[in-house]
C-alpha cells in the first residue's frame, strides 16, 4: 500500500471511529437523570413552563428529568450555573430573552456571553408585548397616543418591572422611534405595576396579555392600542399590530426556550432538540403554554441561535439609544 493510501486509509477510519462513537454516545444519553434550571421563582411563566416540558422531555427520553429554581439577579444567577456545567447534556436551562437576550447588553459587567456560553437547543414558546394603556388616557389609537405625548412632553408615564428590564426598553425603543417624551416608573414586579397601571398612577405599560389579564382589557378598564408582534392574537383580533397601526419594526417579543451549556455534542443536542419538539406538540404541554398566554414555538438550534443573536444586536442599540448606564 502506498503512503498516500495508508494515510487516506487512515483518515477514513478515523472518521468513521469518530462516527460510530458519536452514533454510540447519542444512544447511551442519558443514563442517569437530567437537570434543568429555571433561573426564576417556582410558580413563575419559566417555572411552570420548565416543569411542563422536564415532564414531557423525561417520558421520551426514559429518565427523570428535574428541575431546579436557581433564582435571583434577573435570572443570570441560573443562566450562569447552566454556563459553567459540564457540557456533557446532563445538566439544561430554560433562557428567555430577558436572560440571553437583555442581560448581557444592561450590565456593567456581564456574567456571560449569550452568544458564547450556551448550546441553544429550541425555542418553546413565544408571545407578543401589547402597548395597553389606563381607560382614562384619551388616546384611542397609537397614532392619537403618539399625537398626545408630543402635545405634553413628560407628561405621561410609562411602568416596567424594573430598571433594565424588557418592559423598560420596550419604552425606551418607542420613545426613540417615535420622537416622543415619556417618564418612566420602574415597579418590583408586574403585580405592582399593574394595580398602578389600573389606578391611573401610570398611563402606559408594554408587556404580554397574560400580564394585564385579558379581562381587564375586555371590560374596558384597560385600553389595548396595538401588538408589537408580526401578527394580531386571537384574544383581541381588533387590536392591530405596530405595523398596521403606522409604527412598522416596533417589535417585541417575550420567548422561553431550552439551553446546554456551550460544547455539548452536537448529537445530545439533536436528541434533545427532537425531545422539545415532541414536547411542545402534545395537547398537555400546548395547554399550559396557552394558560400563560404563549404560543408553541418550537425551532431548530440554528433558528434558535440566531434569535439569540438578533435580540442581544437589537437591545444593545436600543440601550445605547437610550443612554441607560449600567450598574
Amino acid at each position: 500500500m502506498s503512503t498516500r493510501c495508508a494515510f487516506a486509509f487512515g483518515i477514513a477510519a478515523l472518521c468513521a471511529a469518530a462516527f460510530y462513537t458519536a452514533v454510540a454516545r447519542a444512544q447511551a444519553y442519558p443514563s442517569r437523570p437530567v437537570r434543568v434550571i429555571v433561573p426564576f421563582p417556582a410558580g413563575g411563566s419559566s417555572d411552570l413552563l420548565g416543569r411542563a416540558l422536564a415532564k414531557k422531555m423525561g417520558e421520551g427520553l426514559g429518565q427523570q428529568v428535574v428541575v431546579e429554581n436557581r433564582a435571583g439577579a434577573g435570572g443570570t444567577i441560573g443562566a450562569s450555573a447552566v454556563a459553567k456545567a459540564p457540557a456533557d447534556g446532563y445538566t439544561l436551562g430554560i433562557g428567555t430573552v430577558s436572560t440571553l437576550g437583555m442581560a448581557p447588553v444592561v450590565r456593567a459587567q456581564p456574567p456571560y456571553d449569550s452568544l458564547a456560553a450556551f448550546a441553544p437547543v429550541s425555542l418553546v414558546a413565544s408571545a407578543p408585548f401589547l402597548l395597553v394603556v389606563n381607560a382614562s388616557v384619551p388616546a384611542k389609537s397609537l397614532t392619537e397616543l403618539v399625537d398626545l405625548a408630543k402635545s405634553q412632553p413628560g407628561r405621561l408615564n410609562f411602568a416596567s418591572i424594573g430598571e433594565g428590564t424588557l418592559q423598560h426598553f420596550s419604552g425606551e425603543h418607542f420613545k426613540s422611534l417615535t420622537g416622543t417624551s415619556m417618564v418612566h416608573i420602574p415597579y418590583k414586579g408586574v403585580a405592582p405595576a399593574l394595580v398602578d397601571l389600573l389606578a391611573g398612577q401610570v398611563q402606559v405599560l408594554f408587556d404580554i396579555l397574560a400580564s394585564f389579564q385579558v379581562q381587564n382589557v375586555q371590560s374596558g378598564k384597560l385600553r389595548a392600542l396595538a401588538v408589537a408582534g408580526p401578527a394580531r392574537i386571537a384574544q383581541l383580533p381588533s387590536v392591530p399590530t405596530m405595523a398596521e397601526a403606522g409604527l412598522p419594526g416596533f417589535e417585541v417579543t417575550a420567548w422561553f426556550g431550552l439551553i446546554a451549556p456551550r460544547g455539548t455534542p452536537p448529537e445530545i443536542v439533536a436528541r434533545l432538540n427532537r425531545e422539545v419538539r415532541k414536547a411542545v406538540a402534545s395537547s398537555e404541554m400546548r395547554e399550559v403554554i396557552s394558560a400563560q398566554g404563549f404560543e408553541p414555538s418550537a425551532s431548530s438550534p440554528e433558528q434558535f441561535s440566531e434569535l439569540i443573536r438578533g435580540e442581544v444586536a437589537k437591545w444593545m442599540q436600543v440601550v445605547k439609544t437610550s443612554g441607560f448606564k449600567a450598574e
